[in-house]
């Protein structure tokens, strides 16, 4: 399937995600949040702070992520922040409140369903340092030079060309800027059934690369300091919420162990 072709229909998937409050009740959904149960439960369990999910405004914490990205970012106030895949603004919304007035957060999402809804929690929350523009992360619409502090989370993997993503990510870099990213990756082969599976691709499994690819991407385009850690934390271990992934995903028992296996949560820095 082409490039194109994806993105339309992650664009189509996250869209009507956005119509709604949660992840919960979407088809398809983001297999690293199980979408069943407590969004603010789950969150927990990637590594956000009780505080966090109550700094946020209602609305904005759809449970889509892997990890807390903003929690190994070392943000300071001051710093330009920018968020790729910024959804309804949730990790823009903590990154805002340390970067504090004299800093800014920009947020970048290619569904205009998202960009929509996180425009209004900035504004239900009063977020006066924070936007969000409308674009592609392999395409930011973002000036070079200009940005201390990238973070994403969870959505580099539904990128088609992830190399295409780290050159821009460090366009836009200033220099000793860095990069603070929660992801999937693999460590070992993911089954065909499933890399051609578009229920997995949108849920982040199928689009996902091997660990050491991830790396040479950012590698290559000029990043140092590069450090990949497994966040084991973040994976899925109920019972109930791996019978809803297997039915999303149309797996058995043995492909969804197989899928556990290979695929990880991984918390990504390097600088430039």
């Amino acid at each position: 399937m082409k490039d194109n072709e994806l993105r339309q229909i992650v664009r189509k998937s996250y869209a009507k995600t956005a119509k709604r409050s949660s992840c919960c009740g979407s088809q398809p959904v983001q297999e690293s949040s199980c979408c069943t149960g407590s969004t603010d439960a789950k969150s927990k369990s990637m590594g956000y702070s009780e505080k966090e999910l109550g700094m946020v405004p209602e609305g904005s914490n759809l449970g889509l992520g892997c990890g807390n990205p903003v929690a190994i970012a070392s943000l300071n106030p001051g710093d330009t922040v920018l968020d790729l895949g910024a959804g309804a603004g949730f990790d823009c919304f903590l990154a805002a409140k340390k970067v504090g007035s004299s800093g800014r957060v920009i947020g970048v999402d290619m569904t205009p369903e998202m960009i929509d809804k996180a425009r209004e929690n900035a504004e239900k929350g009063h977020f006066s340092n924070v936007e969000f523009r409308l674009g592609e992360i392999e395409h930011l619409p973002v000036a070079d030079n200009t940005v201390d502090v990238i973070i994403s989370n969870c959505v580099i993997n539904l990128a088609p060309n992830k190399f295409d993503v780290m050159k821009e990510a460090y366009r836009v870099l200033k220099p000793g800027g860095r990069i603070a990213i929660s992801d999937l990756a693999l460590r070992g082969e993911l089954p065909k059934k499933i890399r051609e599976n578009l229920a997995a691709y949108v849920s982040c499994v199928a689009g996902a690369i091997d660990i050491d690819d991830y790396r040479k991407a950012v590698q290559s385009a000029g990043f140092s300091n590069v450090e990949f850690k497994i966040n084991e934390a973040a994976s899925c271990s109920e019972p109930e919420e791996d019978k809803k992934a297997m039915e999303t995903l149309k797996l058995n028992a043995d492909e969804f162990k197989t899928l556990s296996d290979v695929v990880v949560s991984v918390y990504i820095e390097a600088y430039k």
